[in-house]
């Protein structure tokens, strides 16, 4: 099935029994995105700051890890990873975290409407390796450390307290994706034989207490799931993933997106985008690199994804030609930008502006090749509404 019916329905007020009929019941599943021509057309030269673009699209530096932020006092931290943008008034506010370890945590980068830097400032110290996350319709920042037995952490991004969510369980934690819909928190794990979860607060926008469950089914790449408790979040003496029998393995849990009813996330160890639809109880696969026609999958290395009104999916490489490649409704997959000159490095925390006109990532170890030489840039553009 595209993705552009399923959104099409989600946005009329299709009702989770409409999916009963023969749209889903007898029909075989989508094939997985296909190579093709992007919405933005032919990447162009690189530009200065060695990045590929489309034409009309612009990028520049936003900060660089041990050096100040243009505009304030704040040294920008190592390792820049995972990121979402925040609404501030009239500007907006773009979090990253820092995935070192220990002293992770993250930062934020303050913008005024015009788009420039007003303010940067640390969000979260003193944790592990705060790999990607995620954020709430509270508007706060959910920051995931990828260790074993790691803790999800809610920030705040204008700053002020974090606090520590033991409720949503201690596992080599990823990302985390919010549905207020079905009012659940979606996690992913970086783990070769990891889950994917999600935790249901006791309160919606209180992630002090909660039930942690886990993914079900049987079958590999596409069908019906059901959701089990997990019975002991805190994973030990056996870890979370290990507690449920039945709980389908994921190669490398990385990057979580929800949007109308729909969850995506990426498996980096066999560079697939897996795509669950909630209302009506199924998963298939939205992208597989093995599953390209004639080979030259255009995506691998998949890790951190986002997404945009019009239903594109941007997904970042960690390695692969480090690109940030679209996917499209039409489930049609093409570059969007390719980094050079910076192949020991990985694309991290992709996230757009509140308008969508501006796309914020990382190049997590730069030009270096080292956790000290990450670059956060911005790219401006005509991107799809």
């Amino acid at each position: 099935m595209e993705r552009r019916s399923f959104l099409r329905g989600a946005v009329i007020g299709t009702s989770a029994a409409a999916f009963g009929g023969s749209l889903w019941h007898g029909a075989a599943f989508a094939a997985p995105a296909q190579p093709g021509a992007g919405p933005y057309g032919a990447l162009g030269a690189a530009d200065s700051n060695g990045i590929l673009l489309p034409a009309g699209f612009t990028s520049r530096v936003i900060a660089r890890s041990g050096q100040t932020v243009s505009g304030t006092s704040y040294t920008w931290h190592n390792a820049p990873d995972g990121g979402a943008c925040f609404v501030d008034g009239t500007g907006w506010i773009y979090v990253s975290n820092s995935e070192i370890n220990p002293s992770g945590g993250a930062s934020a980068v303050k913008f005024n409407s015009a788009g420039t830097i007003t303010g940067a400032y640390r969000i979260l110290s003193n944790t592990r390796q705060n790999c990607a996350g995620g954020a709430t319709p509270w508007n706060t920042w959910l920051s995931c450390e990828e260790v074993s037995l790691g803790y999800v952490y809610e920030t705040n991004p204008w700053g002020g307290t974090a606090t520590r969510r033991d409720a949503m369980g201690r596992f080599k934690h990823e990302a985390a994706a919010a549905d207020p819909v079905r009012q659940a928190i979606y996690l992913t794990e970086d783990e070769s034989d990891g889950c994917f979860y999600r935790f249901l607060p006791t309160t919606w926008g209180n992630l002090s207490s909660g039930t942690l469950q886990v993914f079900k089914a049987s079958t590999a790449t596409s069908g019906t799931f059901t959701w089990q408790n997990v019975p002991d979040p805190d994973g030990s003496p056996t870890t979370t993933r290990n507690q449920v029998s039945g709980a389908k393995r994921f190669n490398g849990g990385e990057g979580c997106y929800y949007a109308d009813d729909t969850v995506w996330f990426t498996t980096k160890g066999d560079n697939r985008v897996w795509q669950v639809n909630l209302a009506a109880g199924t998963y298939e696969l939205a992208y597989d690199d093995s599953l390209v026609s004639g080979g030259g999958a255009p995506l691998t290395g998949v890790d951190n994804v986002t997404g945009t009104t019009s239903g594109d999916l941007f997904v970042s490489e960690d390695g692969g030609n480090m690109e940030i490649c679209v996917i499209t409704p039409d489930d049609i997959v093409a570059p969007f930008l390719r980094i050079t000159g910076q192949s020991s490095s990985e694309i991290t925390g992709p996230a757009f502006s509140p308008d969508g006109s501006r796309l914020y990532f990382s190049s997590q170890r730069g030009t270096t090749g080292s956790s000290s030489g990450g670059i956060t840039y911005e790219v401006t553009g005509p991107f799809r509404a």
